[in-house]
């Protein structure tokens, strides 16, 4: 009896071991009840330039609805074309719902205003502030709706990293050139997407959406599997903690990340250490600037640390990167809106896509080798060379992890 039972831990175990890593993390989401659909078709769009350019098109031929849902619509140029166009639609009878969060527009430098809401909601634009900051204030801090996603006749969508607002395109004058990723989608991960925007709709609105028209039976358009993996406060509280510390645990040979706030949580700085250890090739890329204060600092210790223990750990210098991105094995990624910080991993409302498919991992890949080119590694002893006050802001804000 012993002796079958060693040769049945011996089998189970090769097959385990045979399974690749891209295998392994569907079968975790499918046992987490995240959505895979296949038949899809995901096109990179690597700059705002073509962001915009991709979703203006697409706003201009749609036919029955257009439904936004953003951390924020900043106060100028591409923000205006955008309503201008909207407002277009709407005059021609397409429905048009856009969703923005309270906290990100108030912590926009260039916010929208409330009688700017107000003429927006004129042009016949349903525009929604999610979760209003009204007295006492502090409770409304957390959670706030981080997302972005667009839907389009429920047809095409769009999500990422990207919000609305110039400097996706301009950059900004004190870190340069922004960097982010978005993407475009088509087949029936459009419509796990568009639930995902309905849900918080009815929250702020009340109103139910619901039926073919927004919702309609897709054909496959494509050859890629995607999963849509949602962070709800109450719903789904740690799906991509979960998400993020599994790719890194059942990662085999090369993991390749960019993240922009890079101060993880326990479970995922556990999980990266993990990886190390076990041989796992870890490469990540680091913002040399923020656009916010002691971030840099806090993701360069933290780097510093992961360096120390065998990670490649590099600085890129040319720009901001905004970028949320993970390849794992060369076989599959995810690209989204939810950064490495407790925030985004505790309390906000975050949308990440994992695509399996090598392809659009290669195109990620190459992206990340070009930005090397901008980079410097993070050598042994760099900590050494930061100036006093440097490291103790780096060290505060890694005690601050919990909360940043």
């Amino acid at each position: 009896m012993k002796r079958f039972l060693f040769i049945l831990f011996v089998l189970c175990s090769a097959v385990l071991s045979a399974q690749t890593s891209d295998s392994i993390m569907a079968a975790h989401l499918r046992q987490r009840d995240v959505p895979i659909s296949d038949g899809n078709s995901v096109v990179l769009l690597k700059t705002g330039h073509e962001k915009f350019v991709d979703l203006f098109e697409a706003v201009r031929n749609a036919k029955s609805f257009i439904h936004l849902e953003y951390f924020n619509f900043r106060n100028d140029s591409i923000a205006g074309l955008l309503f201008h166009l909207l407002a277009q639609k709407a005059a021609e009878g397409v429905e048009v719902r856009a969703l923005y969060d309270a906290f990100g527009n108030a912590s926009n430098n260039q916010p929208i205003k409330h009688h700017m809401h107000d003429s927006i909601n004129a042009l016949g634009i349903h525009l929604v502030k999610f979760d209003p900051i009204r007295f006492p204030w502090v409770n409304h801090i957390i959670p706030r709706d981080h997302r972005k996603i667009v839907v389009i006749d429920g047809e095409v969508a769009y999500t990422g990293g990207m919000n609305v607002a110039d400097y996706y395109i301009e950059g900004i004058p004190e870190i340069g050139d922004w960097h982010d990723m978005h993407m475009r989608i088509e087949g029936p991960a459009v419509n796990d997407l568009h639930e995902i925007f309905c849900r918080m709709w009815y929250k702020a609105t009340k109103e139910y959406l619901t039926g073919a028209k927004y919702f309609p039976a897709h054909k496959k358009v494509g050859n890629q599997r995607v999963a849509i993996v949602d962070r709800h406060p109450l719903r789904s509280a740690d799906a991509i903690r979960d998400l993020f510390a599994e790719m890194l645990n059942t990662a085999q040979h090369k993991v390749l990340l960019i993240n922009p706030y890079f101060v993880p949580t326990h479970r995922v700085r556990k999980a990266l250490k993990r990886a190390i250890d076990r041989g796992v090739e870890v490469q990540i890329l680091l913002s040399a600037k923020s656009d916010i204060p002691l971030t840099p600092e806090a993701s360069h210790y933290v780097g510093n640390n992961l360096a120390k223990r065998g990670a490649k750990v590099y600085l890129f210098h040319g720009g901001f990167h905004h970028t949320k991105i993970m390849m794992v094995d060369d076989l599959y990624c995810t690209v989204g809106s939810s950064n490495m910080d407790a925030r985004s991993l505790r309390c906000d409302y975050e949308v990440n896509t994992v695509i399996f498919s090598q392809k659009t991992t290669d195109e990620l890949t190459h992206l990340f080798n070009e930005q090397l080119k901008s980079s410097t590694q993070m050598e042994k002893g760099y900590w050494g060379t930061r100036s006093a006050g440097k490291k103790f802001q780096g060290w505060f804000g890694n005690l601050l992890t919990p909360f940043l």
